[in-house]
């Protein structure tokens, strides 16, 4: 009887990812162990290598290989606006939908009692910071369209008031109960046109 551990573990770890149930993670590895020169080795080495480089952007919390991403160090980038999204994820749509030229905050989730997730651990504080050193002139609430993401909304448009600086949010094109990551490229790009103060 064959060892099968390493195979399991490697299934087991691979029905974690979103989107992946174990039925998916199944077929996953075995196209994986089919296509082991041309597929597994391969990514395998590329996770190793971003497992040690991937780092998180100090200022607005994007994933890169520096201490500031590619959007942070870009000089054309400042425009005086901000868009403040849950996720990288989220960042990652918006700028597939090669609109938005300003810059990110990247909050890592949404207010919630529950999880005992506070202003402190989304970097709220951080964030009024920034908008005062910035002299921002807006601030773009791209939060989802979720109970949890408006309630954030509301929480960090009444945090900014202080600043005095104008707030907006994405216009209704974005789904209640919708989130970025799963819009298309235009219906994000509409939205981020029509954003409306909040």
């Amino acid at each position: 009887m064959t060892d099968t551990r390493d195979i399991e573990t490697l299934i087991e770890l691979m029905a974690r990812l979103p989107g992946l149930g174990p039925r998916s993670a199944r077929r996953a590895v075995l196209a994986l162990l089919k296509k082991r020169g041309q597929l597994m080795a391969p990514l395998a080495q590329a996770m190793a290598g971003v497992a040690l480089s991937a780092k998180d952007c100090t200022v607005c919390g994007n994933i890169g290989t520096a201490d500031l991403c590619p959007i942070c160090a870009n000089p054309e980038r400042e425009t005086g606006e901000i868009c403040v999204v849950e996720d990288v994820a989220d960042l990652w749509a918006m700028e597939r939908g090669g609109v938005f030229k300003g810059r990110y905050h990247v909050l890592g989730g949404t207010l919630s009692a529950l999880d005992a997730v506070g202003p402190d651990e989304l970097g709220i504080p951080r964030l009024v910071a920034r908008v005062r050193e910035s002299h921002a002139k807006e601030v773009i609430l791209a939060l989802n369209a979720t109970v949890d993401g408006q309630t954030t909304a509301h929480y960090i448009a009444d945090a900014l008031a202080v600043t005095g600086v104008q707030i907006t949010s994405l216009a209704q094109g974005v789904p209640i109960g919708g989130e970025l990551d799963y819009l298309d490229d235009g219906t994000i790009g509409a939205a981020l046109r029509a954003r409306k103060r909040f």
